[in-house]
């Protein structure tokens, strides 16, 4: 059975995801900060035997490193970097302290996790890593300025994920940056072009026909190229 570990599993795509792979007989690793109040996550994990729930802060890298001890037996086929905050910020008026969170949360948090899970996933059969970006990190779309604190953190996760894709190659574990595009969630808002369950059906395709050839792309959820 090839397994999966999760981040930001209690909503939007993360759930998706834990449904998903959890109905396709994955064993799900479902990680988020406060799973007592994960009610949906929590209901998935009585339908589903193969799912379990971890509580996990991943701005806390002491938990992160917790988590990783507690399941150093595993081999992790997948390790979705999921988890994330959107905050704005505009000229002139920039919450620098704000702006640090973002960071920890968005690309410290992909780093740190990589890091702690490298040797389970390294034991895997599909040994790859995923973080879940945004085209608002591209700095070659941009052409509208602003949201600098979501912009730079995502941007900085893009990069980070193109040094593991150099650096973990040799090993032949992969790293793949996907955009799910703009869903309908509580991050992407009402006015969103596509639901969770079609953005997730799309990035697991992605993710099922990757081969190391692939590591280090930046990838929209139905495949396509993105600009960096």
């Amino acid at each position: 059975m090839p397994s999966i570990i999760i981040t930001g599993a209690n909503r939007g795509l993360g759930l998706e995801f834990a449904r998903q792979y959890a109905a396709d007989d994955w064993r799900v690793f479902a990680c988020c900060r406060k799973p007592q109040g994960a009610k949906e996550l929590r209901a998935l994990e009585k339908q589903h035997k193969n799912l379990t729930v971890h509580g996990v802060d991943v701005a806390d890298h002491r938990q992160i490193d917790a988590l990783a001890g507690d399941m150093s037996p595993e081999k992790i086929d997948v390790l979705i970097n999921n988890a994330g905050v959107y905050h704005d910020g505009a000229f002139g008026q920039l919450d620098y302290h704000t702006w640090i969170e973002s960071f920890r949360i968005n690309t410290f948090a992909a780093a740190m996790m990589a890091e702690a899970f490298v040797a389970q996933v390294g034991r895997s059969e599909q040994r790859l890593i995923v973080a879940i970006t945004s085209l608002m990190g591209s700095i070659e779309d941009n052409t509208s300025g602003g949201s600098y604190l979501y912009r730079s953190s995502k941007t900085a996760l893009n990069s980070v994920m193109k040094s593991l894709s150099v650096d973990l190659k040799p090993r032949g574990i992969g790293a793949l940056v996907l955009h799910p595009g703009w869903v309908k969630t509580d991050m992407g808002g009402a006015g969103g072009q596509i639901t969770p369950e079609e953005s997730v059906r799309g990035m697991r395709s992605v993710i099922e026909r990757f081969t190391l050839k692939d590591t280090g792309h930046f990838l929209n959820y139905d495949g396509r190229e993105l600009p960096w």
